[in-house]
């Protein structure tokens, strides 16, 4: 039978379907793989099987959002029994109240929380709720770090080499973004306490909202330093804002979140993927002074948020059996998988001289084409060579059995044990090591490092 990326696979049937009914034939852009998309049929624990029927370890588990792997067995019999009373209603239930209690549990910051369908929308309305009560227009925001689709959130994404200067500028993520917004979007280095005080306190007046993310994907998924998160929290009290930690991502990193292994005291907390157990999710989360921008009981709230699918109860009885079933000894187990995996694979990149790094934190990782150390998003930047370094590794590690983003970075579930670090150790060796020996005149593969 014919694989992936073969002109005769069943992938490739379906992505030229996809074109007549979808633009560029996807709706999501970050599992784009040259030349075609590899179509999924099912999950299995740690595995996700292709529609050839190509079983391949999932080391990307829906970009961090499947922390126990595919289809895990309680959490599906929960949700089918669930789905067989009923799937959405009006009215609100009793499973919004236990997921709820769940999280709020779990850390001293997150006392209550409005839910939401995703990681973006819960961070568009923790903006909104900083708004609305300091009745500041701005926010701060970190270089390269990424907290959804919000125009405001987006804003200086992926600036190039081209835009920088000695401080970073307001650049647009997509077209025809207004001057406004970028206006209002008030960018600093990441990890830098130094510079981010001396721009912040130049628009202190303005400033409603200190946005950071314990560990931003677009910058090695390395940990914030506690230089940085403590001034942020100092900057935030003395301007009078709020400090809003996204921990859609670094939620897994520990049973009360990053903001507890790394001593953060966020005023508002964004949350999303894990807490929905395989569903879209999102949640706001934070100390009652703050949640009362949403109490409607006298009369109009200060930030009025509602959603037709929110805190459905497929979705919030997935992520109640997910999080009962996270505990503190499970998120050590895949933490410590992570520092092998970083290990060992560094290692190999040693041995063969492959002229990149893997970095990453808990149980994250991100491979980079280079090998400069990584503190920020400039730092962590990729020309194009060393873009098309990882994408070739990421190619290669694909046909070798292994799911990575193309950007090179991988989450690990609780479904994964040492066998399949082990495997993904191994598999990089073969690659690399391919590409460190001399190709034969005639050779068509493309390297991995080309």
């Amino acid at each position: 039978m014919p694989t992936w990326p073969s002109e005769h696979c069943a992938s490739k049937a379906l992505y030229d379907r996809a074109l007549r009914v979808l633009p560029g034939g996807i709706t999501r852009i970050q599992p784009w793989q040259d030349p075609f998309p590899v179509y999924a049929s099912h999950g299995e624990g740690a595995y996700v099987v292709d529609v050839d029927g190509t079983r391949r370890v999932d080391f990307l588990n829906n970009f961090a959002s499947l922390i126990h792997g595919h289809a895990p067995r309680l959490v599906v019999e929960a949700v089918q029994n669930r789905v067989a009373r009923g799937t959405a209603f009006t009215l609100p239930t009793r499973e919004e109240v236990d997921l709820a209690e769940a999280i709020s549990s779990r850390a001293e910051r997150l006392e209550q929380l409005r839910f939401s369908n995703s990681g973006s929308e819960a961070v568009m309305c923790a903006i909104k709720a900083a708004r609305a009560l300091t009745g500041r227009p701005a926010i701060v925001k970190c270089e390269g770090a990424y907290h959804g689709s919000y125009d405001f959130a987006e804003v200086s994404l992926d600036s190039t080499p081209s835009d920088w200067g000695a401080v970073p500028a307001s650049i647009g993520y997509s077209k025809g973004v207004p001057r406004g917004v970028l206006a209002d979007v008030i960018v600093v280095p990441f990890n830098d306490p130094a510079a981010a005080e001396r721009i912040i306190h130049a628009e202190r007046e303005r400033i409603a909202a200190i946005l950071i993310d314990a560990s931003p994907s677009y910058i090695g998924l390395i940990a914030i330093s506690p230089e940085f998160a403590a001034t942020a929290r100092r900057l935030a009290d003395e301007i009078g804002a709020l400090l809003i930690l996204d921990e859609v991502i670094s939620f897994r990193v520990h049973h009360g979140g990053a903001q507890t292994l790394l001593g953060i005291r966020p005023d508002l907390t964004v949350l999303g993927k894990i807490i929905g157990g395989g569903f879209p999710v999102g949640a706001v989360a934070g100390p009652a002074e703050y949640m009362k921008v949403f109490d409607h009981r006298k009369g109009k709230p200060l930030l009025p948020w509602s959603g037709t699918f929110t805190a459905n109860p497929v979705t919030m009885t997935a992520g109640k059996v997910t999080l009962d079933l996270l505990d503190a000894e499970a998120i050590a187990r895949i933490n410590e998988l992570g520092t092998r995996l970083r290990r060992d694979i560094a290692k190999v990149f040693e041995e063969y001289a492959w002229p990149g790094q893997v970095t990453g934190f808990a149980s994250m990782f991100r491979f980079l084409g280079h090998r400069r150390p990584v503190t920020d998003y400039r730092s962590c930047y990729h020309d194009k060579t060393e873009s098309l370094r990882v994408e070739g590794l990421q190619a290669a590690l694909l046909r070798e059995g292994f799911h990575i983003s193309a950007k090179g970075m991988g989450f690990l579930s609780t479904a994964m044990g040492e066998s399949e670090i082990d495997a993904l150790v191994q598999a990089t060796a073969r690659v690399v090591s391919r590409a460190a020996s001399p190709s034969p005149p005639d050779a068509t593969t493309r390297r991995p490092n080309s």
